[in-house]
């Protein structure tokens, strides 16, 4: 076999990998009717405002500069591949980065929770990952809370000089976690213990998730600084544009 047949091969042998550990029972994001409807309703609408506010931010983005549009797309292709890649957690369920750290960073966090809600309509459809009467639910964990403090995050670190890449890790590693953690108590909030209540409730789905959830957001910190690297090295006129290097840095 050659060098490049090889190749070949181990690149089929990844993807059917990746495709072969996402279990269908109780994927995270919370799946199609797991929430009673009331639920469902409430967090639909409350994810209503932030998405206004990103359709704003996106069309005021891109008439300022166009170029903008190219690290866009790339931050939303980010979110959809990393959030799509699920490892087993405990009791059936499975973890996943999701990869809005990056985009919270680069442009807003109201921007991200547009990107999000696309990703996660497809990844409802096309993997059957999520649920389209959860979208809401799910929209509002990973593609508006988990952005706010990944922008908090970064933001705080920035002005208090700490080095941008120690920043964008914290940024994104927290950002992940926090996900989870709105994701637990949105859970525990539907399906409270009835020995304790929503809080003893949240504490066994932090449970679920932690074992797999904490390394995979120090790998999602981690690969978004590769990335913030490889933008800062090929694409340094586009992250001047979007006003996330400033014209007098010195790299």
């Amino acid at each position: 076999m050659s060098k490049k047949q090889k190749k070949i091969v181990a690149v089929c042998a990844t993807l059917a990998l990746s495709f072969g550990i996402m279990p269908a029972v109780s994927a995270m994001h919370i799946m199609e009717g797991y929430l009673p409807v009331g639920f469902c309703v409430a967090w639909g609408v409350l994810c209503i405002p932030f998405l206004a506010a990103g359709l704003f931010s996106i069309r005021n983005k891109l008439s300022e500069n166009r170029r903008s549009l190219t690290i866009l797309a790339m931050s939303g292709a980010f979110i959809f591949v990393i959030s799509s890649l699920k490892i087993p957690s405990v009791t059936g369920s499975c973890s996943h980065m999701t990869g809005t750290g990056l985009g919270a960073i680069l442009f807003s966090p109201a921007a991200v929770s547009v990107l999000g809600v696309i990703v996660l309509l497809f990844q409802a459809i096309l993997l059957a990952h999520g649920g389209l009467t959860t979208l809401g639910a799910n929209t509002f964990s990973m593609a508006i809370a988990g952005p706010f403090l990944s922008f908090a995050v970064y933001k705080i670190c920035m002005k208090l000089k700490v080095n941008r890449k120690v920043s964008v890790f914290l940024a994104a590693m927290l950002g992940d976690v926090f996900t989870y953690c709105v994701t637990s108590f949105q859970l525990a909030m539907a399906y409270p213990s009835e020995s304790g209540g929503m809080a003893a409730s949240a504490v066994k789905f932090l449970g679920v998730f932690a074992p797999t959830q904490l390394p995979l957001a120090v790998i999602e910190g981690i690969l978004t600084v590769i990335i913030v690297i490889g933008l800062e090295t090929y694409a340094m006129p586009e992250l001047k544009s979007i006003g996330f290097i400033k014209e007098k840095e010195v790299y």
